[in-house]
């Protein structure tokens, strides 16, 4: 080892470029090996550094960490725009429950008015100023010899409305609460004031299968007419029976709306 050394001194300055150009040249070669290691090395600390950036530029943009930097004129600010934004989203929100609120009237109003009117219609058909239509029977009776006598329409008018009829029609007059039958001078019937003449025909909306029963129970109006000498009676159920007879409604004398 010493002679060696000795060696390499004694070549002098001469010497020591080759030997230096050989370090270097070993740095070199052998830096071929290590650029792979080092330009990774160098990219973490790439990397690392651009994300303590990021980190200072997020917490940079924390409400909290701007704010507190703010002078106290321009936190005012901060808060005044606070508060008007806040009075806006209130004024918003008071808006959106007015109009809330206005739906739900509304929609309230029109189930009212549409009860209103359904009321009004049921009670049109009750009183005979609207027509009306469903299922139903027509009584139809066959006096060629008048010997059917007005008190027998009036008991099948009765049964009917005993067994559920809503809308009834004799002869082309409509059948209210008011509605009176009389025998007639000369023959047929006076209903309402109004002549009318045999074959005499029922028609009445309700449940048929109830209505046809009520007809024909012992007893009833087909056996009564049976009894009358040339008188036939029959019913027949239907599906749909339409009448359009109305009434006009007169105006009282003496009641008036009561409080």
């Amino acid at each position: 080892m010493t002679a060696n050394h000795e060696v390499a001194v004694g070549d002098g300055a001469e010497g020591a470029a080759p030997v230096a150009e050989a370090t270097v040249g070993n740095a070199t070669q052998s830096g071929g090996g290590l650029a792979g290691p080092a330009l990774r090395i160098v990219s973490v600390l790439l990397l690392a550094g651009l994300g303590f950036g990021l980190a200072v530029m997020v917490r940079s943009a924390d409400p909290a960490d701007r704010l507190g930097r703010l002078r106290p004129d321009e936190l005012a600010a901060e808060l005044e725009n606070l508060s008007v934004d806040g009075q806006r989203l209130q004024d918003e929100a008071g808006g959106l429950r007015a109009t809330q609120s206005a739906i739900a009237d509304g929609a309230r109003g029109d189930a009212d008015i549409d009860r209103a009117r359904q009321e009004a219609d049921a009670l049109a058909v009750l009183a005979g100023t609207s027509p009306a239509t469903g299922p139903g029977v027509t009584l139809t009776i066959n006096d060629p010899r008048g010997t059917v006598e007005a008190w027998i329409l009036v008991d099948a008018l009765q049964e009917l409305r005993d067994a559920g009829a809503e809308a009834i029609e004799l002869s082309g007059v409509r059948v209210v609460a008011s509605t009176y039958i009389v025998d007639a001078p000369g023959g047929g019937m006076t209903v309402d004031g109004g002549q009318v003449a045999a074959p005499y025909v029922m028609r009445a909306i309700g449940d048929a299968h109830t209505l046809a029963q009520a007809m024909r129970i012992p007893g009833g109006v087909l056996d009564t007419v049976a009894t009358r000498d040339g008188a036939q009676a029959e019913v027949a159920n239907s599906e749909r029976i339409e009448i359009r007879a109305l009434r006009t409604v007169p105006s009282p004398r003496f009641a008036r709306p009561a409080d």
